[in-house]
């Protein structure tokens, strides 16, 4: 990774500390959230996992306002960074602990590579 690939990736590591620390205050099952580039592919290939903790949480949520409301202060998060991207749907995914353990064994850095 070049210098400021890292000096970016800590940056979005940081505005997405943010929201993280946001969503776990209102958002009902929210347990975390990471996130994964391809440098050589920026920013197409920037990808936001947020993370439930059961598929009912994470179905409530995401037929309700929130999900928008969450997806939008990603994209100032962003946005203030000038990280631009034009759909910001196609860059934030759902997943659930529940999941991850039925179908990974709870192995987030596993599930996360596919």
């Amino acid at each position: 990774m070049r210098k400021s690939d890292k000096k970016l990736d800590n940056q979005i590591r940081l505005a997405l500390t943010d929201v993280c620390e946001s969503a776990l205050k209102s958002l009902n099952g929210f347990e975390w959230l990471t996130h994964s580039v391809n440098y050589d592919r920026f920013p197409e290939s920037l990808k936001v996992v947020c993370v439930f903790d059961t598929n009912e949480h994470l179905g409530a949520f995401n037929v309700s306002p929130l999900s928008r409301q969450l997806e939008r202060q990603i994209h100032a998060e962003f946005n203030a960074l000038g990280v631009k991207v034009k759909n910001i749907q196609g860059h934030v995914f759902y997943d659930t602990e529940e999941n991850c353990e039925q179908f990974h064994n709870g192995n987030w850095a596993r599930r996360l590579q596919g």
